[in-house]
């Protein structure tokens, strides 16, 4: 039922970063295949790791240098080393519509790493023209940088890579960042929606490449509501890359296992889902769960990818709703409770139901906020190409059995997780 609605919005990536390996790709490229996704995002990082990039100059091992840290040495290197990553996603089956650039560590203050880390992002781009992949994240220079200066520094540098893209094909997206500060994280470069906008109007006014990607993952570290900064940036945010952690460590997990003391995700997903959802966002989600697919033993990893890939669709869905309402000539409920009602509160004027249906025949012929409940054999008088939209927990049970009564009704799933508002006037007893 998610799978169906959700494939006619945004394109759902896979990032690569602790699921592929740069030295042997093959096998986390066909994992990432058979878990159900068709697109990949190229983390160059897999190549080069902030880590490796602090350790340019220093003395390395014979070992080392027998490993892909020679691009260290060269960063035109990068193309050479990134080329069979790239050659096995293909091989496996899998576009990519993105990729990030090698970047530095959180903190590193070596000013000498920047013009580094430029050539960097140049050859990136240069990969992405040659490979025809349309977008590239590439994050803004901070090593070093006093506060207050952020722009200046950075706007010849991204003008600087605009002047590039333009020629290569390339779109670059601009990331916001978090930074630690006395062992806590806190707002960095591009945090500010505000800021942010400012950068993307001035930059776009030389070199019309640039938009935005708005890393969920930093949001919650920065301890911000994501529906305001959507607000803000609106159309300009052309990715999301979803990815949960704690609030207090900047690492990847997989959404939904995070969680507070009180059995809650530690991550304010409430704020992403209606953002998007307002905004009808089509854009790219890239979907980041590397530190949660790392720990997982090589021959577990392709199931818990097949549970990202299904807590994915789940974000989609949820984002999708009112596009999904908008696609049906009328819609029906089946639920008289608190759900149905918050639906009403939500929905209702918008998109109005032509009645409700309950289990509960003691309700049948009664209202709920104005709205008739019907027996479900009323069904089967509305023409077939009326939405019959569940409004109950109980979703595979319900649908079980409208499809025993021959119902060939489409039938959505409506939820009321993440809706703007939420009806006070709450029945008790009701779902």
């Amino acid at each position: 039922m998610i799978q169906k609605t959700v494939e006619k919005l945004m394109k759902m990536i896979s990032d690569i970063d602790g699921i592929v390996s740069g030295d042997h790709p093959g096998q986390g490229a066909i994992d990432v295949k058979n878990a159900g996704y068709d697109s990949a995002a190229l983390n160059m990082c897999v190549v080069l790791t902030p880590k490796e990039i602090e350790n340019i100059g220093k003395q390395r091992t014979s070992a080392d240098k027998e490993r892909r840290i020679y691009v260290q040495d060269d960063p035109h290197a990068l193309s050479e080393a990134v080329r069979p990553v790239i050659r096995s996603l293909k091989d496996a089956g899998l576009e990519i519509p993105i990729a990030l650039t090698p970047h530095l560590q959180e903190g590193t203050k070596q000013t000498t790493l920047n013009e580094y880390v430029t050539l960097l992002a140049e050859e990136s781009i240069r990969i992405c023209g040659e490979e025809k992949i349309p977008y590239l994240i590439v994050k803004p220079l901070f090593a070093g940088i006093a506060y207050g200066e952020e722009w200046e520094i950075n706007k010849p540098y991204f003008l600087r890579l605009g002047r590039l893209a333009r020629e290569k094909g390339v779109r670059l997206l601009l990331e916001n960042q978090c930074k630690g500060v006395n062992g806590h994280m806190v707002r960095g470069i591009l945090s500010d929606p505000a800021v942010a906008r400012m950068w993307l109007e001035e930059l776009n006014a030389q070199e019309d490449v640039f938009g935005f990607c708005l890393d969920a993952g930093v949001c919650n570290l920065n301890g911000q509501d994501m529906n305001e900064i959507i607000k803000v940036l609106g159309k300009r945010i052309e990715a999301v890359i979803i990815r949960g952690n704690d609030g207090h460590v900047n690492n990847s997990l997989l959404p939904f296992t995070s969680t507070t003391t009180r059995g809650t995700d530690a991550t304010g997903w409430i704020g992403l889902v209606r953002g998007l959802r307002e905004l009808c966002y089509d854009g790219l989600i890239v979907f980041d769960m590397a530190d949660t697919a790392a720990a997982f033993p090589p021959l577990l990893r392709p199931e818990i990818l097949k549970v990202g890939r299904k807590v994915l669709e789940y974000f989609k869905w949820q984002i999708n709703l009112e596009n999904m309402l908008k696609q049906y000539p009328a819609i029906v409920l089946f639920g008289a409770g608190n759900m149905c009602r918050n639906y009403l509160k939500n929905y209702g004027e918008k998109y109005p139901p032509l009645f409700t249906c309950d289990n509960n025949s003691k309700r049948w012929g009664t209202s709920l906020d104005g709205l008739m409940i019907r027996s479900p054999e009323e069904l089967r008088n509305i023409p077939g190409n009326v939405c019959i939209m569940i409004c109950n927990i109980y979703y595979r049970d319900i649908e079980k059995q409208l499809r025993d009564m021959g119902l060939q009704n489409p039938i959505e799933f409506f939820n009321d997780e993440y809706l703007p508002q939420i009806s006070m006037n709450r029945v008790k007893g009701l779902v």
